[in-house]
């Protein structure tokens, strides 16, 4: 455990002395927010992180797969713990920016939007829908035609997690919540992760890995 409190602090800290000249504190002010869809009657909450407690230990990314894809056997419960299939991806910046990206929860899903198949004529849903348990952008696998709209409203509108599956073309990267209490939130050993209510006035709402990096490095280096 001391070891652990040894790293957590040093990292981070060696490097900002090492630029700055003295520690800094990322204030990321009041982590309750709210975002009530009143359209879809869901009140919808995201993933969030406290960037300054971040210390890309990527335990986010197994937590994730291990939850999203467990398997039975027996009474045993097990995942198939590859990184690359995580809906939460740690991207890495130099000199010591770790960016974890998970689906924003956009109340104007520019993703939803941007799909091309109505499902439901009548409800209006579309192969890419909001789950109504859950607020998760969720996907009709059945329906889906893997045209990548989906893929490149996000990337290009907002945080770029949504990815095209190598084969289907059918999107990956969305957030599932683990159904409401989200496997990396409860694992992360640092406390960085929040599953708070949806706020767009949040500082980092809506923005890709590298324009937060950007943001981060101008705070911290400069």
């Amino acid at each position: 455990m001391q070891q652990e409190n040894n790293f957590s602090e040093s990292r981070r800290d060696f490097i900002k002395n090492l630029f700055i000249g003295g520690g800094v504190t990322l204030a990321l002010g009041n982590l309750s927010f709210t975002f009530f869809d009143s359209e879809k009657g869901i009140e919808k909450k995201v993933i969030i992180c406290d960037f300054s407690k971040c210390t890309g230990c990527r335990t986010c990314e197994t937590s994730c797969v291990a939850y999203n894809f467990a398997t039975q056997d027996g009474f045993e419960t097990y995942g198939i713990v590859n990184p690359k299939n995580a809906n939460i991806r740690v991207n890495k910046f130099n000199p010591d920016l770790d960016i974890p990206a998970t689906c924003a929860g956009c109340p104007d899903t520019p993703c939803i939007n941007a799909c091309p198949i109505n499902v439901d004529r009548k409800t209006g849903e579309k192969a890419l829908y909001l789950n109504k348990l859950t607020g998760a952008i969720s996907v009709n696998v059945e329906e889906c035609i893997g045209c990548g709209k989906c893929a490149k409203a996000c990337e290009t509108e907002r945080v770029g997690v949504i990815r095209q599956n190598q084969e289907s073309g059918k999107p990956e990267g969305l957030c599932t919540y683990c159904d409401g209490d989200p496997s990396c939130v409860k694992n992360c050993p640092y406390g960085a992760l929040s599953y708070v209510k949806v706020d767009t006035n949040y500082e980092f709402f809506g923005k890709s890995p590298e324009q937060i990096a950007g943001i981060l490095t101008e705070r911290y280096y400069k």
